[in-house]
């Protein structure tokens, strides 16, 4: 499956994402500890992320963490 990378949420809708993956990724996750934080979101964003995470059957906060931690991945390889 190729990479995309998008610009919109609603974008994400129409991409595949590796089941395996994703419950690799909540184990890893799981282990370590994790520090609050809070992120002002609009309403219409966090409905998005409810439905792609229901979708997927995932919870939308550990969607979120996917998110950023993908986001900070490829910003760590494009400043490399």
């Amino acid at each position: 499956m190729k990479k995309v990378y998008v610009k919109r949420l609603k974008e994400y809708e129409n991409n595949e994402y590796d089941d395996d993956k994703i419950v690799a990724a909540m184990k890893r996750l799981k282990k370590e500890r994790k520090l609050p934080t809070s992120v002002a979101l609009e309403e219409k964003t966090v409905k998005q992320l409810k439905t792609l995470g229901k979708k997927k059957g995932i919870p939308y906060q550990i969607l979120m963490r996917m998110f950023i931690l993908e986001g900070i991945e490829k910003m760590r390889k494009l400043s490399v």
